[in-house]
């Protein structure tokens, strides 16, 4: 979910990770319902096996991205688009959330200066006040259950209790200490607070290949404290460089700019990181497929992805992981020397891996 103040550049990094052309103006809650795309995840791999094998279609993993509307203060108490905000917040995995760290006249500050740590501390002040009434509207729900002398209510309200006074000192829920542990009892509050945040910096052009920005310096040095991962980008460039249809040409005005990858590619990137995905690969007639699962994921579960018939009728995997594939260059080749292994249904998954199912129909 791409989240933030509004006119921070959400909906024009949404435009250029998606070539949506969503509006994208200069006034609060130009987004109001969230626009969705997919979008596909770069990958280095799965095109060296493209230019090997040559198959006639290539289908690249994809990443669901979200625009969501511009959060004000006072979102958790109904303000701006409130609860309808934070409810679209509530449905993604992850957030980016996008700090404003250009300035520009025709683009008002909803708070009319420039200053990154407060912006950000507005967004997490709303998440964190939304968190706490969740947890004690199931608290005045699960309080009478407990009372009755209900055993699992009773446990459930000492964690929600637990759990209350951490947040209510202003502890993010994923920054409790011991949150690991504990958060399996709170999976079903989906929590805000407890979703993995990358922070995406939206500079000005001139600041592109500059350390000296002020305002980015204030978002790295609250994402290092939070232990959570960063990156930099100017939305407005990377829109009107997407918007470049000839490949080439739009490399050109890259190394003019002195830029070695679009920002847009480590977002993407990042974001598949802190959803803590892998990818594993399918070579079935004329398509190649990358397909995402989270890491530890069987290869039983790995085929239920493909089709459900194949984690109905799962027989055996053969696996080869990318590496070895890569260095042999057939699978033909890679079966005569054995490279090829058989593995049951509670094989782990490992990124990279090329699978083929066996099952029955």
């Amino acid at each position: 979910g791409i989240v933030g103040l509004p006119n921070a550049g959400k909906s024009t990094i949404f435009n250029a990770l998606t070539k949506a052309g969503v509006p994208a103006e200069s006034f609060p809650f130009c987004t109001i319902e969230p626009n969705v795309g997919k979008v596909a995840v770069p990958d280095e791999r799965l095109q060296k096996l493209a230019q090997l094998l040559k198959p006639p279609k290539v289908v690249p993993a994809v990443i669901d991205f979200i625009d969501i509307a511009g959060l004000v203060k006072g979102a958790s108490k109904g303000e701006g688009l409130g609860n309808q905000f934070l409810d679209h917040i509530r449905n993604v995995d992850a957030i980016a959330h996008i700090v404003r760290c250009f300035e520009n006249p025709d683009v008002p500050h909803i708070d009319t200066k420039i200053e990154p740590k407060r912006d950000i501390e507005i967004v997490e002040l709303e998440l964190l006040l939304a968190d706490i009434q969740t947890v004690e509207k199931r608290i005045n729900k699960i309080k009478r259950l407990a009372k009755i002398g209900q055993k699992s209510a009773q446990i459930e309200l000492e964690n929600l209790e637990w759990l209350l006074d951490k947040l209510e000192k202003e502890i993010p829920a994923k920054l409790i200490p011991d949150w690991k542990n504990r958060k399996e009892h709170f999976k079903p509050l989906n929590l805000l607070t407890a979703k993995p945040t990358l922070f995406v910096a939206n500079i000005d052009e001139k600041m592109l290949n500059s350390d000296q920005n002020p305002y980015l310096r204030q978002v790295i040095e609250f994402a290092v404290a939070r232990n959570e991962p960063w990156i930099s980008i100017c939305g407005k460039l990377e829109a009107e460089l997407m918007e470049i249809e000839d490949e080439e040409e739009r490399k050109e005005w890259m190394v003019e700019l002195g830029l070695e990858e679009l920002a847009i590619n480590k977002l993407i990137k990042a974001g598949y990181e802190i959803l803590d995905l892998i990818t594993f690969y399918t070579i079935v007639g004329k398509e190649m497929r990358a397909w995402s699962i989270p890491k530890g994921t069987t290869v039983l579960k790995a085929a239920g992805k493909i089709h459900t018939d194949m984690e109905k009728g799962f027989i055996k995997a053969e696996v080869i992981n990318y590496e070895e594939f890569i260095k042999i260059g057939s699978e033909s080749k890679a079966r005569t020397l054995g490279l090829i292994r058989t593995e049951g249904k509670n094989y782990i998954v490992q990124d990279g891996d090329i699978i083929h199912i066996k099952f029955r129909a």
